[in-house]
């Protein structure tokens, strides 16, 4: 009888395969390499390619967080860098020992501010704020009052006062040296758009305030020892806002009996709130070489070893700058 299943009982008792060919044959997997097969393959290889590298090349790898974790993790602001801040650019501000009364008042009556040109400058950062209002079109103000949040604005406001006051520095001083071809080409001139008409029209042209012979001596002195970052001149040869607006915070305190160190002072706080990032380093060299910021000579961090373009440049030399946002843009 014939075995349906074509199967028969070998000697052992197995079952055996009577009729090969009804039997499909299956062909065996080719399998893959596994990992440490590759591992042997190209370990070598890249041992290789890394000591290539190394040697050929200089690699920095830095991992940096994402602003929640830093916070999480407590890697956010260098803790020194936010006590200088502190020190340096103090977030209640800095009250600057005269009064402003009713200068911008003037100022827009004499044409070297447009307060339509000036509001509409001011409306694409988010408008005048009601203190800068105040300064603009008020009678009774008080003393001036630089903050980080305001100091654009006080430099806009000192700049068209040292442009529009009269002065002798202005008339006889480097900004009319014929070398230059006539001082309205300079950045505080011809950058100052916000006047009546042009900015010459305005230039040393107003008495908004007078100032006695030992006064204007007085400004004359200060202002030889009062430089900016920006550039290698000093307040006496004011070719940028920042001069500009300088001359006209020393005159507006020489006019009103304010005394030397008082002066220095107060524009190394200026200067400090305009240069944040340049002062702040220049404080960070002052502590590494022992000395606190409220214990430094205001004449001597002002002068051109420090706050010149080339003087700064040597600090920078020794002292990494903080990583913060720089100021000093040059126009309005």
């Amino acid at each position: 009888m014939e075995n349906k299943n074509n199967l028969a009982e070998d000697t052992s008792g197995n079952q055996a395969i009577t009729n090969p060919e009804t039997v499909e044959m299956v062909e065996p997997k080719e399998t893959k390499p596994g990992l440490v097969t590759h591992i042997k393959t190209y370990g070598g290889l890249i041992a290789v390619l890394v000591l290539a590298v190394y040697f050929l090349f200089d690699v920095n790898v830095s991992i940096k967080g994402k602003p929640f974790m830093s916070d999480f993790l407590g890697l956010g602001k260098d803790a020194g860098l936010a006590k200088l801040e502190k020190i340096v650019l103090p977030s209640e501000g800095v009250v600057v020992p005269a009064r402003w009364g009713d200068l911008g008042k003037k100022m827009v009556a004499a044409g070297v501010i447009d307060a339509k040109k000036f509001e509409d400058l001011y409306a694409s950062r988010g408008g005048l704020s009601d203190e800068a209002k105040a300064f603009l079109y008020g009678d009774g103000n008080g003393n001036l009052k630089i903050t980080a949040d305001n100091s654009g604005e006080i430099l806009n406001l000192l700049w068209a006062l040292g442009l529009g006051q009269k002065n002798t520095i202005l008339e006889k001083g480097p900004m009319t040296d014929p070398k230059y071809g006539g001082a309205g080409g300079f950045a505080s001139t011809g950058g100052w758009t916000l006047a009546k008409g042009g900015a010459m029209n305005h230039y040393s042209k107003h008495l908004f305030f007078k100032l006695t012979y030992e006064q204007q001596k007085f400004v004359e002195n200060v202002s030889k020892n009062i430089f900016r970052p920006c550039c290698g001149n000093s307040t006496y040869f004011p070719d940028c806002n920042h001069g500009m607006a300088m001359l006209g915070l020393l005159e507006l305190m020489a006019s009103q009996g304010v005394g030397e160190a008082d002066m220095y002072k107060a524009a190394l706080a200026a200067n400090s709130y305009w240069f944040p990032d340049t002062y702040l380093t220049i404080a960070k060299y002052m502590d590494m070489k022992g000395v606190k910021w409220n214990k430094v000579d205001p004449k001597s961090v002002l002068g051109a070893n420090f706050s010149s373009a080339t003087g700064y440049r040597k600090i920078l030399q020794q002292v990494t700058p903080p990583d913060t946002k720089s100021g000093g843009g040059c126009g309005v």
